[in-house]
Protein backbone atom coordinates (compact mmCIF):
# COMPACT_ATOMS: atom_id res chain seq x y z
CA UNK A 1 0.00 0.00 0.00
CA UNK A 2 1.11 3.58 -0.81
CA UNK A 3 0.91 5.56 2.16
CA UNK A 4 0.94 9.17 -0.08
CA UNK A 5 -2.30 8.02 -1.65
CA UNK A 6 -3.87 5.38 0.29
CA UNK A 7 -4.01 2.69 -2.66
CA UNK A 8 -2.72 -0.69 -3.25
CA UNK A 9 0.11 -1.53 -5.46
CA UNK A 10 0.97 -4.60 -5.60
CA UNK A 11 -0.29 -8.37 -3.84
CA UNK A 12 1.74 -11.01 -3.00
CA UNK A 13 0.60 -14.61 -2.29
CA UNK A 14 2.10 -16.25 0.49
CA UNK A 15 0.82 -19.22 2.86
CA UNK A 16 -2.10 -20.21 4.56
CA UNK A 17 -3.32 -17.84 7.24
CA UNK A 18 -0.97 -15.36 6.85
CA UNK A 19 -1.17 -13.48 10.41
CA UNK A 20 2.19 -11.12 11.53
CA UNK A 21 3.93 -9.32 9.36
CA UNK A 22 7.23 -7.22 10.01
CA UNK A 23 9.88 -5.45 7.74
CA UNK A 24 13.05 -5.23 7.92
CA UNK A 25 14.96 -1.77 8.71
CA UNK A 26 16.37 -1.42 4.97
CA UNK A 27 13.13 -2.17 3.81
CA UNK A 28 14.12 -4.76 1.37
CA UNK A 29 12.43 -7.93 2.65
CA UNK A 30 9.68 -8.48 4.62
CA UNK A 31 8.17 -11.23 6.96
CA UNK A 32 4.97 -13.00 6.85
CA UNK A 33 3.75 -15.90 8.94
CA UNK A 34 1.31 -18.44 8.27
CA UNK A 35 -0.27 -20.09 10.78
CA UNK A 36 -2.49 -22.30 8.58
CA UNK A 37 0.65 -23.82 6.81
CA UNK A 38 3.21 -23.78 9.85
CA UNK A 39 5.61 -21.11 8.17
CA UNK A 40 7.40 -17.78 7.36
CA UNK A 41 7.20 -16.73 3.95
CA UNK A 42 10.18 -13.97 3.11
CA UNK A 43 9.24 -11.30 0.13
CA UNK A 44 11.45 -9.52 -1.78
CA UNK A 45 9.74 -6.31 -1.67
CA UNK A 46 11.73 -4.80 -5.22
CA UNK A 47 10.35 -7.95 -6.97
CA UNK A 48 6.94 -8.20 -4.76
CA UNK A 49 7.57 -11.90 -4.64
CA UNK A 50 8.39 -15.17 -1.92
CA UNK A 51 12.04 -15.63 -1.92
CA UNK A 52 12.03 -18.01 0.62
CA UNK A 53 9.88 -20.48 3.39
CA UNK A 54 10.99 -20.76 6.77
CA UNK A 55 9.49 -23.66 8.83
CA UNK A 56 8.64 -22.99 12.36
CA UNK A 57 6.16 -24.71 15.18
CA UNK A 58 2.61 -25.53 14.63
CA UNK A 59 0.72 -21.97 14.62
CA UNK A 60 3.55 -19.20 14.13
CA UNK A 61 1.29 -15.72 15.19
CA UNK A 62 3.24 -12.67 16.05
CA UNK A 63 6.48 -11.64 14.42
CA UNK A 64 9.28 -8.98 15.30
CA UNK A 65 12.50 -7.97 13.59
CA UNK A 66 15.74 -6.83 15.46
CA UNK A 67 16.81 -3.30 14.39
CA UNK A 68 20.20 -4.30 13.09
CA UNK A 69 17.20 -6.53 10.46
CA UNK A 70 20.06 -10.01 11.46
CA UNK A 71 17.48 -11.66 13.39
CA UNK A 72 13.68 -12.43 13.27
CA UNK A 73 11.23 -13.35 16.78
CA UNK A 74 8.67 -15.44 15.73
CA UNK A 75 5.71 -16.65 18.14
CA UNK A 76 4.30 -20.07 18.12
CA UNK A 77 0.30 -20.25 19.80
CA UNK A 78 0.08 -23.84 20.51
CA UNK A 79 4.10 -24.97 21.03
CA UNK A 80 4.88 -21.80 24.14
CA UNK A 81 7.57 -21.01 22.46
CA UNK A 82 9.38 -18.58 20.24
CA UNK A 83 11.43 -19.13 17.29
CA UNK A 84 14.22 -17.40 15.65
CA UNK A 85 14.69 -17.08 12.25
CA UNK A 86 18.23 -15.87 11.09
CA UNK A 87 17.29 -13.27 8.47
CA UNK A 88 20.52 -13.52 5.82
CA UNK A 89 20.22 -17.54 5.65
CA UNK A 90 16.62 -17.46 6.07
CA UNK A 91 16.70 -20.44 8.46
CA UNK A 92 15.35 -21.63 11.99
CA UNK A 93 18.43 -20.84 14.83
CA UNK A 94 17.23 -20.41 18.28
CA UNK A 95 14.49 -22.01 20.47
CA UNK A 96 13.22 -19.89 23.49
CA UNK A 97 10.30 -21.29 25.55
CA UNK A 98 8.06 -18.88 27.23
CA UNK A 99 4.30 -18.57 28.55
CA UNK A 100 1.44 -20.10 27.81
CA UNK A 101 -0.56 -19.42 23.85
CA UNK A 102 2.29 -16.37 23.38
CA UNK A 103 1.21 -13.90 20.63
CA UNK A 104 2.21 -10.39 20.04
CA UNK A 105 5.53 -9.56 20.32
CA UNK A 106 8.28 -6.91 20.00
CA UNK A 107 12.04 -5.77 20.45
CA UNK A 108 13.36 -2.97 21.94
CA UNK A 109 15.11 -0.06 19.68
CA UNK A 110 18.88 -0.87 21.03
CA UNK A 111 17.59 -5.03 20.30
CA UNK A 112 18.49 -6.02 23.57
CA UNK A 113 15.31 -7.08 25.00
CA UNK A 114 12.16 -9.11 23.59
CA UNK A 115 8.51 -8.62 24.91
CA UNK A 116 6.57 -11.86 24.28
CA UNK A 117 2.62 -11.41 26.06
CA UNK A 118 1.41 -14.86 26.70
CA UNK A 119 -2.70 -15.16 26.58
CA UNK A 120 -2.35 -18.17 28.10
CA UNK A 121 -0.38 -17.31 30.94
CA UNK A 122 -1.25 -14.18 31.98
CA UNK A 123 2.20 -12.72 32.02
CA UNK A 124 4.59 -11.01 29.43
CA UNK A 125 8.26 -13.06 29.04
CA UNK A 126 11.20 -11.10 28.54
CA UNK A 127 14.16 -12.66 26.68
CA UNK A 128 17.93 -11.53 26.83
CA UNK A 129 18.73 -11.10 22.64
CA UNK A 130 22.03 -11.84 23.27
CA UNK A 131 21.37 -15.19 25.64
CA UNK A 132 18.52 -16.48 23.78
CA UNK A 133 16.81 -16.97 27.35
CA UNK A 134 13.83 -15.57 29.31
CA UNK A 135 15.14 -13.37 31.98
CA UNK A 136 12.24 -11.87 33.97
CA UNK A 137 8.56 -12.68 33.82
CA UNK A 138 6.35 -9.53 34.16
CA UNK A 139 2.95 -10.25 36.04
CA UNK A 140 -0.02 -8.21 36.62
CA UNK A 141 -1.06 -7.99 32.85
CA UNK A 142 -4.39 -8.74 33.17
CA UNK A 143 -6.19 -11.82 31.94
CA UNK A 144 -5.54 -12.75 27.99
CA UNK A 145 -2.83 -10.76 26.99
CA UNK A 146 -2.71 -10.23 23.56
CA UNK A 147 -1.02 -7.13 21.08
CA UNK A 148 2.02 -5.45 22.47
CA UNK A 149 3.56 -2.22 21.06
CA UNK A 150 6.41 -0.32 22.59
CA UNK A 151 7.87 3.61 22.18
CA UNK A 152 10.31 4.44 20.06
CA UNK A 153 12.72 5.55 23.15
CA UNK A 154 12.04 1.82 24.40
CA UNK A 155 11.27 3.04 28.17
CA UNK A 156 7.65 1.41 27.80
CA UNK A 157 5.84 -1.34 26.87
CA UNK A 158 2.00 -1.80 25.81
CA UNK A 159 -0.13 -4.49 26.49
CA UNK A 160 -3.38 -5.15 25.49
CA UNK A 161 -5.27 -7.40 27.93
CA UNK A 162 -8.39 -9.68 26.27
CA UNK A 163 -9.78 -10.40 29.03
CA UNK A 164 -9.48 -7.78 31.56
CA UNK A 165 -10.49 -5.24 29.06
CA UNK A 166 -7.44 -3.17 29.58
CA UNK A 167 -4.17 -1.97 28.91
CA UNK A 168 -0.92 -2.28 30.70
CA UNK A 169 2.22 0.07 30.71
CA UNK A 170 5.28 -1.55 31.53
CA UNK A 171 8.79 -0.08 32.56
CA UNK A 172 11.60 -1.52 30.39
CA UNK A 173 13.59 -0.51 33.05
CA UNK A 174 12.45 -2.35 36.19
CA UNK A 175 10.01 -4.68 34.34
CA UNK A 176 7.32 -3.66 36.23
CA UNK A 177 3.43 -2.68 35.42
CA UNK A 178 3.33 1.06 35.97
CA UNK A 179 -0.09 1.76 34.86
CA UNK A 180 -3.36 0.37 33.88
CA UNK A 181 -6.04 1.33 31.45
CA UNK A 182 -9.80 0.30 31.47
CA UNK A 183 -10.37 0.13 27.51
CA UNK A 184 -13.71 -1.86 27.18
CA UNK A 185 -14.53 -5.34 26.23
CA UNK A 186 -11.39 -7.67 24.32
CA UNK A 187 -8.80 -5.28 22.91
CA UNK A 188 -6.63 -6.73 20.53
CA UNK A 189 -4.00 -4.72 18.28
CA UNK A 190 -2.12 -1.51 20.07
CA UNK A 191 -0.12 0.70 18.01
CA UNK A 192 2.20 4.16 19.89
CA UNK A 193 2.86 7.60 18.64
CA UNK A 194 6.17 8.17 17.65
CA UNK A 195 6.50 10.62 20.31
CA UNK A 196 5.10 7.90 22.64
CA UNK A 197 2.02 10.54 23.89
CA UNK A 198 -1.12 8.55 22.53
CA UNK A 199 -1.91 4.76 22.29
CA UNK A 200 -3.77 3.44 19.53
CA UNK A 201 -5.93 0.52 20.31
CA UNK A 202 -8.34 -2.14 18.38
CA UNK A 203 -11.50 -2.74 19.87
CA UNK A 204 -12.62 -5.69 17.49
CA UNK A 205 -16.15 -6.62 19.06
CA UNK A 206 -16.94 -2.82 19.20
CA UNK A 207 -15.69 -1.85 15.35
CA UNK A 208 -13.56 1.11 16.91
CA UNK A 209 -10.14 2.14 18.03
CA UNK A 210 -9.54 3.89 21.61
CA UNK A 211 -7.21 6.47 21.75
CA UNK A 212 -5.17 6.65 25.05
CA UNK A 213 -3.50 9.89 26.16
CA UNK A 214 -0.17 8.34 27.88
CA UNK A 215 0.08 11.20 30.27
CA UNK A 216 -3.01 10.51 32.12
CA UNK A 217 -3.71 7.12 31.29
CA UNK A 218 -7.09 7.77 30.26
CA UNK A 219 -9.08 7.25 26.81
CA UNK A 220 -9.63 10.29 25.38
CA UNK A 221 -11.07 9.05 21.69
CA UNK A 222 -12.93 6.55 20.77
CA UNK A 223 -12.94 6.19 16.11
CA UNK A 224 -15.78 4.23 14.49
CA UNK A 225 -13.81 2.07 11.72
CA UNK A 226 -14.51 -1.43 9.91
CA UNK A 227 -15.93 -4.80 11.54
CA UNK A 228 -14.26 -6.34 13.61
CA UNK A 229 -10.31 -4.27 13.52
CA UNK A 230 -7.60 -6.27 14.40
CA UNK A 231 -3.93 -5.32 13.23
CA UNK A 232 -2.70 -1.46 13.36
CA UNK A 233 0.53 0.52 12.90
CA UNK A 234 0.90 4.32 12.34
CA UNK A 235 3.35 6.27 10.05
CA UNK A 236 6.46 7.37 10.56
CA UNK A 237 5.57 10.92 11.07
CA UNK A 238 2.93 10.39 13.33
CA UNK A 239 -0.17 11.34 11.50
CA UNK A 240 -2.16 8.44 10.13
CA UNK A 241 -3.40 5.67 11.48
CA UNK A 242 -3.88 2.43 9.49
CA UNK A 243 -6.28 -0.37 10.81
CA UNK A 244 -7.14 -3.76 9.38
CA UNK A 245 -10.82 -4.69 9.54
CA UNK A 246 -10.53 -8.26 9.40
CA UNK A 247 -14.76 -8.52 8.57
CA UNK A 248 -14.90 -5.79 6.40
CA UNK A 249 -11.97 -6.64 4.05
CA UNK A 250 -10.45 -2.65 3.95
CA UNK A 251 -8.25 -1.12 5.91
CA UNK A 252 -9.16 2.21 7.73
CA UNK A 253 -6.85 5.22 7.69
CA UNK A 254 -7.00 7.56 10.86
CA UNK A 255 -6.01 11.04 10.50
CA UNK A 256 -4.35 11.48 14.15
CA UNK A 257 -5.15 15.57 14.09
CA UNK A 258 -8.74 14.47 14.38
CA UNK A 259 -9.14 11.29 15.58
CA UNK A 260 -11.74 10.93 12.41
CA UNK A 261 -11.39 8.48 9.31
CA UNK A 262 -9.66 10.32 6.82
CA UNK A 263 -10.05 7.15 4.08
CA UNK A 264 -10.97 3.24 3.49
CA UNK A 265 -9.00 1.33 1.02
CA UNK A 266 -10.04 -2.15 -0.23
CA UNK A 267 -7.20 -4.82 0.77
CA UNK A 268 -8.79 -8.15 0.00
CA UNK A 269 -10.26 -11.02 2.47
CA UNK A 270 -9.62 -10.66 5.99
CA UNK A 271 -6.43 -8.55 6.28
CA UNK A 272 -5.16 -9.40 10.12
CA UNK A 273 -1.85 -7.54 10.93
CA UNK A 274 0.74 -4.63 9.61
CA UNK A 275 4.17 -4.30 9.60
CA UNK A 276 6.66 -1.42 10.09
CA UNK A 277 6.47 0.99 6.94
CA UNK A 278 9.02 1.26 3.93
CA UNK A 279 8.59 4.77 2.87
CA UNK A 280 10.32 7.73 3.79
CA UNK A 281 9.16 10.34 6.64
CA UNK A 282 8.27 13.71 4.58
CA UNK A 283 10.40 16.16 5.06
CA UNK A 284 8.40 18.92 7.19
CA UNK A 285 6.32 17.73 9.60
CA UNK A 286 3.37 19.75 10.90
CA UNK A 287 3.62 21.10 13.97
CA UNK A 288 0.75 20.21 16.59
CA UNK A 289 -0.45 21.76 19.54
CA UNK A 290 0.41 19.74 22.59
CA UNK A 291 -1.90 20.24 25.80
CA UNK A 292 -0.85 20.49 29.34
CA UNK A 293 -1.99 22.06 32.01
CA UNK A 294 -1.60 21.99 36.18
CA UNK A 295 -3.68 22.58 39.20
CA UNK A 296 -3.18 23.89 42.43
CA UNK A 297 -4.78 21.64 44.03
CA UNK A 298 -6.46 18.42 42.96
CA UNK A 299 -9.08 17.70 46.12
CA UNK A 300 -10.97 19.15 48.52
CA UNK A 301 -13.73 20.01 50.67
CA UNK A 302 -16.91 22.27 48.76
CA UNK A 303 -16.54 24.59 47.99
CA UNK A 304 -13.36 24.12 46.40
CA UNK A 305 -11.30 26.73 44.29
CA UNK A 306 -8.93 25.52 41.53
CA UNK A 307 -6.58 27.39 40.00
CA UNK A 308 -5.83 26.51 36.35
CA UNK A 309 -2.46 26.84 34.67
CA UNK A 310 -2.15 26.08 31.10
CA UNK A 311 0.95 24.96 29.90
CA UNK A 312 0.09 23.70 26.16
CA UNK A 313 2.81 24.14 23.55
CA UNK A 314 2.29 25.19 19.42
CA UNK A 315 -1.24 26.59 20.59
CA UNK A 316 -3.23 29.38 19.70
CA UNK A 317 -5.80 28.90 21.68
CA UNK A 318 -7.50 26.69 24.57
CA UNK A 319 -10.82 25.67 25.92
CA UNK A 320 -11.80 24.33 29.30
CA UNK A 321 -14.68 21.87 30.22
CA UNK A 322 -14.15 22.16 33.91
CA UNK A 323 -16.80 18.98 33.87
CA UNK A 324 -19.73 20.52 35.70
CA UNK A 325 -21.65 22.06 32.52
CA UNK A 326 -19.07 24.69 33.08
CA UNK A 327 -16.56 26.19 30.47
CA UNK A 328 -13.87 28.78 29.59
CA UNK A 329 -11.23 29.73 26.90
CA UNK A 330 -9.24 32.02 29.61
CA UNK A 331 -5.11 30.89 29.65
CA UNK A 332 -5.26 30.40 33.12
CA UNK A 333 -9.17 30.52 35.19
CA UNK A 334 -10.23 30.09 38.55
CA UNK A 335 -13.01 27.63 38.92
CA UNK A 336 -15.07 26.99 42.18
CA UNK A 337 -16.90 23.58 42.20
CA UNK A 338 -19.79 24.09 44.37
CA UNK A 339 -21.24 20.59 44.66
CA UNK A 340 -19.35 17.32 45.99
CA UNK A 341 -18.62 14.85 43.13
CA UNK A 342 -15.45 13.75 40.80
CA UNK A 343 -15.17 16.14 37.99
CA UNK A 344 -13.26 15.26 34.97
CA UNK A 345 -11.26 18.51 33.53
CA UNK A 346 -10.57 18.81 29.71
CA UNK A 347 -8.20 21.23 28.13
CA UNK A 348 -8.57 21.22 24.41
CA UNK A 349 -5.23 22.94 22.49
CA UNK A 350 -5.62 24.17 18.91
CA UNK A 351 -3.55 25.31 16.40
CA UNK A 352 -4.17 25.38 12.38
CA UNK A 353 -2.69 21.83 12.32
CA UNK A 354 -5.16 20.00 14.55
CA UNK A 355 -5.83 19.96 18.58
CA UNK A 356 -4.97 18.19 21.38
CA UNK A 357 -6.52 17.51 24.42
CA UNK A 358 -5.45 16.73 28.39
CA UNK A 359 -7.76 15.10 31.03
CA UNK A 360 -7.28 15.57 34.75
CA UNK A 361 -9.42 14.79 37.69
CA UNK A 362 -10.61 16.97 40.51
CA UNK A 363 -12.07 15.59 43.64
CA UNK A 364 -14.64 17.47 45.42
CA UNK A 365 -15.68 15.92 49.17
CA UNK A 366 -18.00 17.10 51.89
CA UNK A 367 -16.37 17.16 55.11
CA UNK A 368 -17.54 14.28 57.43
CA UNK A 369 -16.36 12.98 61.27
CA UNK A 370 -18.00 9.76 60.62
CA UNK A 371 -15.67 7.07 59.25
CA UNK A 372 -16.44 6.57 55.38
CA UNK A 373 -15.62 2.42 55.48
CA UNK A 374 -13.70 0.93 52.21
CA UNK A 375 -11.28 -1.33 51.56
CA UNK A 376 -9.39 -4.05 49.14
CA UNK A 377 -7.96 -7.53 49.24
CA UNK A 378 -5.49 -9.10 46.96
CA UNK A 379 -5.74 -11.97 45.75
CA UNK A 380 -9.61 -12.34 45.58
CA UNK A 381 -9.29 -16.15 43.85
CA UNK A 382 -7.57 -18.42 43.66
CA UNK A 383 -7.09 -21.94 44.93
CA UNK A 384 -7.59 -23.67 48.37
CA UNK A 385 -5.77 -22.89 51.11
CA UNK A 386 -5.81 -19.40 49.72
CA UNK A 387 -4.11 -16.39 51.73
CA UNK A 388 -5.58 -13.00 51.71
CA UNK A 389 -4.01 -9.52 52.52
CA UNK A 390 -6.68 -7.17 53.19
CA UNK A 391 -6.23 -3.46 52.69
CA UNK A 392 -8.29 -0.51 55.06
CA UNK A 393 -9.09 2.04 52.99
CA UNK A 394 -11.23 3.82 54.96
CA UNK A 395 -11.27 7.83 55.33
CA UNK A 396 -11.97 9.99 58.37
CA UNK A 397 -9.43 8.58 60.53
CA UNK A 398 -10.75 5.64 62.50
CA UNK A 399 -9.21 4.24 65.25
CA UNK A 400 -11.01 0.47 65.19
CA UNK A 401 -11.63 -2.27 62.78
CA UNK A 402 -13.61 -4.95 62.87
CA UNK A 403 -13.32 -7.62 60.20
CA UNK A 404 -15.75 -10.28 59.06
CA UNK A 405 -14.51 -12.88 56.73
CA UNK A 406 -17.94 -14.71 55.97
CA UNK A 407 -16.68 -17.98 57.36
CA UNK A 408 -17.44 -17.29 60.95
CA UNK A 409 -14.48 -15.89 61.54
CA UNK A 410 -13.41 -11.87 62.49
CA UNK A 411 -10.25 -9.90 63.07
CA UNK A 412 -9.47 -6.27 64.82
CA UNK A 413 -6.64 -6.05 63.07
CA UNK A 414 -6.44 -2.80 60.79
CA UNK A 415 -4.72 -4.98 57.88
CA UNK A 416 -4.93 -8.30 58.57
CA UNK A 417 -3.97 -11.57 56.60
CA UNK A 418 -6.09 -14.43 56.27
CA UNK A 419 -6.48 -17.54 55.00
CA UNK A 420 -9.23 -19.16 53.44
CA UNK A 421 -9.37 -23.37 54.05
CA UNK A 422 -12.33 -24.34 52.19
CA UNK A 423 -13.85 -23.91 48.79
CA UNK A 424 -16.67 -21.36 48.25
CA UNK A 425 -17.99 -17.87 47.71
CA UNK A 426 -17.15 -15.43 50.81
CA UNK A 427 -18.90 -11.99 51.94
CA UNK A 428 -16.50 -9.89 53.57
CA UNK A 429 -17.26 -6.80 55.62
CA UNK A 430 -15.59 -3.78 57.54
CA UNK A 431 -16.93 -1.78 60.16
CA UNK A 432 -14.72 0.94 60.99
CA UNK A 433 -15.17 3.41 63.78
CA UNK A 434 -14.37 6.38 65.54
CA UNK A 435 -14.96 9.07 68.60
CA UNK A 436 -17.94 9.92 66.44
CA UNK A 437 -20.06 7.16 65.33
CA UNK A 438 -18.70 3.92 62.34
CA UNK A 439 -19.81 3.01 59.45
CA UNK A 440 -19.61 -0.81 57.41
CA UNK A 441 -19.10 -2.10 53.66
CA UNK A 442 -19.86 -5.24 52.85
CA UNK A 443 -18.73 -6.76 49.64
CA UNK A 444 -20.91 -9.65 48.72
CA UNK A 445 -18.86 -13.07 47.19
CA UNK A 446 -15.93 -10.79 47.08
CA UNK A 447 -13.56 -13.87 48.10
CA UNK A 448 -13.69 -16.71 45.39
CA UNK A 449 -11.84 -20.40 46.56
CA UNK A 450 -11.97 -22.26 43.63
CA UNK A 451 -10.87 -25.41 42.43
CA UNK A 452 -9.02 -25.79 38.74
CA UNK A 453 -11.44 -26.62 36.08
CA UNK A 454 -11.98 -29.32 33.66
CA UNK A 455 -12.53 -28.46 29.98
CA UNK A 456 -15.41 -30.25 27.87
CA UNK A 457 -17.89 -29.42 24.88
CA UNK A 458 -20.56 -30.75 22.64
CA UNK A 459 -21.10 -29.49 19.29
CA UNK A 460 -23.80 -29.78 16.83
CA UNK A 461 -24.33 -30.74 14.59
CA UNK A 462 -20.88 -32.21 13.69
CA UNK A 463 -21.17 -32.99 10.02
CA UNK A 464 -22.89 -31.69 6.93
CA UNK A 465 -22.65 -29.88 4.04
CA UNK A 466 -20.49 -26.30 3.44
CA UNK A 467 -21.31 -23.95 4.64
CA UNK A 468 -22.37 -25.40 8.20
CA UNK A 469 -22.64 -23.51 11.45
CA UNK A 470 -21.56 -25.05 14.52
CA UNK A 471 -23.21 -24.50 17.60
CA UNK A 472 -20.87 -24.90 19.88
CA UNK A 473 -21.60 -25.88 23.74
CA UNK A 474 -19.26 -25.84 26.66
CA UNK A 475 -19.74 -28.33 29.29
CA UNK A 476 -16.38 -27.97 31.38
CA UNK A 477 -16.65 -27.68 34.94
CA UNK A 478 -15.11 -25.52 37.77
CA UNK A 479 -16.10 -22.11 37.95
CA UNK A 480 -14.70 -20.20 34.62
CA UNK A 481 -13.11 -17.07 34.33
CA UNK A 482 -12.04 -17.48 30.56
CA UNK A 483 -12.50 -19.64 27.61
CA UNK A 484 -10.20 -20.24 24.15
CA UNK A 485 -11.70 -21.79 21.19
CA UNK A 486 -9.59 -22.71 18.00
CA UNK A 487 -12.09 -24.19 15.59
CA UNK A 488 -9.34 -26.11 13.24
CA UNK A 489 -9.78 -23.76 10.43
CA UNK A 490 -7.53 -20.68 12.06
CA UNK A 491 -10.54 -19.14 13.59
CA UNK A 492 -10.89 -18.73 17.39
CA UNK A 493 -13.68 -17.22 19.84
CA UNK A 494 -13.34 -16.18 23.61
CA UNK A 495 -17.50 -16.99 24.09
CA UNK A 496 -18.33 -19.49 26.38
CA UNK A 497 -20.84 -21.08 23.62
CA UNK A 498 -19.88 -19.77 20.51
CA UNK A 499 -21.83 -20.10 16.83
CA UNK A 500 -18.87 -20.79 14.53
CA UNK A 501 -19.71 -21.30 10.47
CA UNK A 502 -17.01 -23.66 8.11
CA UNK A 503 -17.43 -22.22 5.20
CA UNK A 504 -15.11 -24.75 3.20
CA UNK A 505 -15.17 -28.70 3.02
CA UNK A 506 -12.55 -30.98 5.03
CA UNK A 507 -12.51 -32.08 8.98
CA UNK A 508 -11.32 -29.97 11.59
CA UNK A 509 -9.92 -30.72 14.99
CA UNK A 510 -11.27 -28.27 18.06
CA UNK A 511 -9.60 -27.74 20.76
CA UNK A 512 -11.38 -25.54 23.92
CA UNK A 513 -8.62 -23.83 26.64
CA UNK A 514 -10.49 -23.00 30.02
CA UNK A 515 -9.08 -21.06 32.90
CA UNK A 516 -10.27 -19.67 36.54
CA UNK A 517 -7.67 -18.52 39.21
CA UNK A 518 -6.78 -22.33 40.32
CA UNK A 519 -5.75 -23.06 36.99
CA UNK A 520 -6.12 -24.35 33.48
CA UNK A 521 -7.39 -27.04 31.29
CA UNK A 522 -7.42 -28.50 27.65
CA UNK A 523 -9.38 -30.53 25.66
CA UNK A 524 -8.67 -31.66 22.40
CA UNK A 525 -11.08 -33.25 20.09
CA UNK A 526 -9.34 -34.84 16.94
CA UNK A 527 -11.42 -34.79 13.41
CA UNK A 528 -14.57 -33.40 15.39
CA UNK A 529 -16.24 -31.61 12.74
CA UNK A 530 -16.68 -32.85 9.16
CA UNK A 531 -18.16 -30.92 6.45
CA UNK A 532 -18.40 -32.07 3.13
CA UNK A 533 -19.08 -30.38 -0.25
CA UNK A 534 -22.64 -30.26 -1.91
CA UNK A 535 -22.95 -33.33 -4.32
CA UNK A 536 -22.92 -32.34 -8.48
CA UNK A 537 -26.10 -33.58 -10.28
Amino acid sequence: MDTATDTVTATVNVGSLPQGVAVTPDGTKVYVTNSGSKTVSVIDTAANKVIAIVNVGTSPRGIAITPDGKEAYVTDLYSNKVSVIDTITNTLTYIVPVGIYPHGIVVTPDGKKVYVANGGSNNVSVIDAATKTVTATVTNVGTFPWGVTITSDGKKVYVTSEGSGTVSAIDTDTNTVTSTVPVGANPFGAAVSPDGTKVYVTMPYNNTVSVIATATNKVIATVPVGNFPYGITITPDGTKVYVANYDSDNVSVIATATNHVKATVDVGSTPMAFGQFIGHVPASVPVLPIANFVTNVSEGYSPLTVQFTDLSTNSTSVNWDFGDKSNSTERNPVHEYSDPGIYTVNLTASNENGIDLKSATITVTEKSLIPVTAFSASPTSGKAPLKVAFIDKSAGSPTKWKWSFGDGKTSTVQNPTYKYSNLGNYTVSLTATNAEGNSTTIKTDYIKVVTKPVANFSAKPTSGKAPLDVAFTDTSTGVLAGWIWDFGDGSKSFLQSPIHKYSKAGIYTVNLAVKNAAGHNTVTKTDYIKVVTKPVA
